[in-house]
């Protein structure tokens, strides 16, 4: 199965215009990623499986959202695989990250692929005073009762929804997070790792002690 191929089947129908978006966003990683260290690229068909799949996996769970926050971004994994995939439909992507260089290099990805993308370079505790996302997500930055404790306001009864992948400890972590918090949860199958999930939360609430 080729790289387009394995994109549509992981992520729904996708133009080809989106694909070369994709591309080229991958090339623009390994340039930055060789003097700011975005993440650990690996070779060329490694990365676009663990890290362009596996991003472009949560757009099939996106349901009916029409802005999306990404917190964490780092070096736009999920983030700005998000935004490329949604550009077509008029996403609003929202990325949150607090490294100035890593926010640098959001911003010039956005530029040169011609994204509409609001980077805020601040802290994710800062940006639950302003943001109220219908769906945010988060990928390798924190374990989930961490992930809770900053989306709880974005999360509550009622509000949005969080797509958290996540790796072979998903149950350690479910169970960690469940002796402090009460939410109603949806396990999917990862497309790219048959071990790993993708939790999808929603209506959580902070338990009394």
């Amino acid at each position: 199965m080729n790289q387009y191929d394995s994109l549509n089947r992981v992520a729904g129908g996708v133009s080809r215009e989106t694909y070369e978006q994709l591309l080229a966003f991958e090339k623009l990683f390994q340039r930055w990623n060789r003097s700011i260290n975005l993440a650990a690229s690996g070779a060329q068909d490694d990365f676009w499986i663990r890290h362009i799949l596996d991003s472009a996996q949560l757009w099939r769970l996106r349901g009916t959202a029409s802005d999306w926050t990404d917190i964490g971004s780092g070096g736009g994994l999920p983030g700005l695989v998000i935004a490329i995939l949604g550009a077509p439909s008029g996403l609003t992507a929202t990325l949150v990250e607090s490294n100035q260089k890593k926010s640098a290099f959001l911003r010039s990805v956005a530029v040169e692929l011609g994204l509409t993308v609001v980077i805020r370079s601040e802290r994710i505790e800062a940006a639950t005073e302003f943001l109220t996302p219908s769906l945010v997500s988060a990928r390798a930055l924190a374990p989930l009762k961490r992930l809770l404790e900053l989306t709880e306001r974005w999360l509550a009864p009622g509000r949005g929804r969080a797509l958290f992948p996540k790796g072979r400890d998903f149950q350690q972590e479910i169970h960690a997070a469940r002796d402090h918090w009460q939410f109603d949860l949806v396990e999917h199958a990862s497309m790219v790792d048959a071990m790993s999930r993708v939790l999808e939360l929603s209506n959580v609430q902070r338990l009394e002690h």
